[in-house]
């Protein structure tokens, strides 16, 4: 699969219009559509789930990418993979049994990913690390669009990738939170694979050419 990925992440689209911005990144060069699904508990706050999960399915043409921002994603992961999502990515900090819920996306047809808040190092992914197929970093806290980026995260980016190396893994390493046009490509310097941006993209009066700016 290919790097220097764009995932713009529909927190930041317009609900209202929703299936016109869905469309207006099938026609742009963004690589996957970055879903992301709070419940209020994991995070302090509830974005959307299984109704706008059958708008992505129904008009989107790219790759989806859901995060799973919620506790005991293993109650949800079969019926988001049921509404189109290809990859699901579950946080290491709401996962008792990681392992199982890794494996029982990946048996569902999906590819699976394990994600990182700030605050969780790198090191407690060694044991999973050969198993998923995508590393998510948070550089933000999670819950809210529109937040600082948080530099740390390209020390994280770089012992993920020593992480992988040394595993012989194939995982992807994506990036969430406060990406933008001045850091987009120190990221994938660093050595990211795929970035999600939300406002961005879709603060801006041209998303089309700022998703192909964040690919430079």
């Amino acid at each position: 699969m290919k790097t220097k990925m764009i995932a713009p992440s529909l927190l930041s689209a317009d609900f209202g219009n929703l299936e016109r911005d869905i469309e207006m990144l099938n026609q742009s060069q963004a690589d996957w559509i970055h879903v992301d699904v709070m419940d209020g508990r994991f995070v302090p706050n509830i974005s959307f789930g299984f109704p706008v999960m059958k708008t992505v399915q129904k008009f989107s043409k790219k790759f989806v990418d859901v995060h799973l921002m919620i506790v005991e994603p293993e109650k949800y992961v079969e019926e988001f993979i049921a509404q189109g999502a290809d990859l699901v990515s579950v946080h290491y900090e709401a996962c008792i049994h990681l392992n199982r819920v890794i494996n029982l996306i990946q048996e569902k047809g999906a590819k699976a990913g394990v994600v990182l808040n700030p605050s969780t190092p790198v090191l407690m992914l060694e044991d999973i690390i050969a198993d998923v197929d995508l590393v998510l970093l948070m550089s933000v806290n999670p819950g809210f669009g529109g937040q600082k980026f948080i530099e740390n995260t390209y020390k994280k980016i770089a012992e993920t990738k020593d992480l992988i190396l040394s595993n012989n893994s194939t995982a992807l390493i994506e990036v969430d939170g406060g990406v933008n046009l001045e850091n987009a490509a120190r990221l994938f310097e660093a050595g990211a694979d795929v970035l999600v941006a939300g406002n961005a993209v879709f603060s801006t009066e041209n998303p089309q050419k700022t998703i192909e700016l964040l690919k430079l």
